[in-house]
């Protein structure tokens, strides 16, 4: 048998006519709306319909001036913070903006609704002269995930 083009178009036709004939009879013969069970639908609409509470958290303060310290100094603050939301609050994580600013926060506990705890940040100003600015990230369970922390300091450099 002899292959030509005119031959591979005529069977590359033909095949493309049998895959679409077959594709349509066998997939268009199931209705999507018939696999849809009542149930899972009325489940969805409660769980829709239901506010879920979140923790809300409430810092004392959020901002903190050290002022004007000396290179070299360590100087830490507290931030104290209470629950106000309805269910537990969990900070999952607390990070500085770099090495010299490292926070101590309630790793693995929840804070009941109306409790308060607190988040002490320390800054070593050790060769970081000059308007210092910081930002600890915490990655709470509230509704917006994440709360900032700032400090800042003048560290005066050495004589």
């Amino acid at each position: 048998m002899k292959f030509s083009i005119k031959n591979l178009m005529g069977f590359f036709s033909a095949f493309i006519l049998t895959f679409s004939v077959a594709f349509s009879t066998t997939s268009c013969d199931s209705n999507p709306s018939k696999k849809i069970k009542k149930e899972n639908v009325e489940s969805s609409k409660q769980r829709i319909n239901t506010v879920f509470e979140y923790p809300t958290i409430n810092f004392d303060k959020t901002n903190h001036d050290f002022g004007e310290i000396n290179d070299g100094d360590i100087v830490e603050t507290v931030f104290t913070f209470t629950n106000s939301g309805k269910s537990d609050l969990r900070i999952l994580n607390a990070s500085g903006s770099c090495g010299c600013t490292v926070p101590e926060y309630p790793r693995d506990q929840s804070i009941k609704p109306g409790e308060s705890s607190t988040i002490t940040v320390k800054f070593d100003s050790s060769n970081k002269p000059g308007m210092q600015r910081k930002t600890v990230t915490l990655t709470t369970n509230t509704s917006k995930g994440k709360e900032l922390l700032n400090i800042k300091a003048f560290v005066l450099p050495k004589n």
